[in-house]
């Protein structure tokens, strides 16, 4: 069976059609076509996101008249409440806090493009050299650490360990830890909640690139597996995020965001060192560690089919009460 596939380009055609009529706020046109022309972008600073790092790098935002901030996203529950607010104007992040936002709490949030691909080696659970834990179920009793509670690390790792015959209530989550300090807590084997005065015990963390090869190169950890397996096989990771109210508001700076950021992802899909240069600017990993990490993929195209596994896990997993259709948050 056919896939129905979204190009990027034709969405930005869409986009732009839209925009053809537009004004700005005073009633005159904006210039370029464009209602805006600085924006700020939030983004989780890992290697998922190197399609947005390239098109700042490589001035292809700059040439479509796009002035873009980048930040990164240590929160998705603080980027959700500030993008609802209108208070960011795009975010890249894991596609099951939106999911969960559109499906349980009436949020409208809609995917503008895909941003990343599950490969191998790229999502891994990580301990310490020296670990006890061995095998995958050697995890059995321990606690892995997460950066929050729901979203795509809780869902691999759920998916890795039903798998393998392992009940998700042999196993402890501890979050929120956000990726930047992630080593460090899994290296001190212990994790302070705020105003708590006794630590959580970690065992062992799920990690995405570049955390996972910052883990070995900085403590010596060691990878126990793999999350790219079984159901959770080449899953979609990320996307580029904007609100339904956004993309209505601000069809052409839409257009030209996509336009950018599709010949980006080309570039990112194709050219590693492209990669590795944005990886060591904005995700502040050295060049060596860059060049050995195992990067997911970037696609072209936002795929509903691909999309709605996220989703479907979600449900499976408990993250999600029902069933939900991804399509109603592609903007085609």
């Amino acid at each position: 069976m056919i896939r129905p596939l979204f190009r990027i380009s034709a969405a930005a055609a869409v986009i732009a059609l839209l925009a053809a009529g537009c004004a700005s706020a005073n009633g005159t046109a904006a210039p370029a076509g464009l209602e805006k022309t600085n924006l700020l972008v939030y983004a989780v600073p890992a290697a998922d996101s190197a399609g947005l790092y390239i098109a700042q790098q490589d001035g292809l935002f700059a040439a479509e008249g796009l002035h873009v901030t980048i930040k990164p996203a240590i929160s998705s529950e603080t980027v959700i409440s500030q993008q609802l607010a209108g208070k960011i104007d795009v975010s890249a992040g894991a596609y099951p806090s939106y999911i969960q936002e559109n499906a349980e709490h009436h949020a409208d949030f809609r995917i503008l493009a895909a941003g990343s691909i599950m490969q191998p080696r790229n999502q891994m659970i990580m301990v310490t050299d020296g670990s006890p834990i061995r095998t995958i179920q050697d995890l059995k009793g321990k606690t892995i650490a997460i950066n929050a509670p729901g979203n795509i690390l809780q869902m691999l790792v759920s998916a890795l360990l039903k798998s393998n015959g392992i009940s998700l209530k042999q196993v402890h989550f501890v979050y929120p830890i956000p990726f930047p300090v992630m080593t460090q807590i899994l290296q001190q084997h212990e994790y302070f909640l705020p105003g708590q005065f006794h630590g959580r015990h970690v065992d062992a963390a799920s990690l995405p690139e570049p955390f996972v090869t910052g883990a070995e190169e900085s403590i010596g950890a060691q990878p126990l597996t793999d999350e790219d397996v079984g159901a959770a096989q080449g899953l979609p990771i990320s996307g580029y995020i904007v609100t339904k109210a956004w993309a209505q508001k601000y069809p052409g700076t839409a257009a030209a965001f996509l336009k950018a950021l599709e010949e980006a992802q080309r570039i990112a899909d194709t050219n590693p060192k492209a990669v590795e240069k944005a990886l060591v600017q904005y995700s502040g990993v050295t060049p060596t560690e860059a060049a050995v990490m195992a990067v997911p993929s970037f696609p072209l195209n936002t795929d509903p089919v691909l999309i709605q596994r996220v989703a479907d896990l979600m449900t499976e997993f408990g993250f999600l009460q029902g069933t939900y259709n991804v399509r109603q948050m592609i903007l085609h």
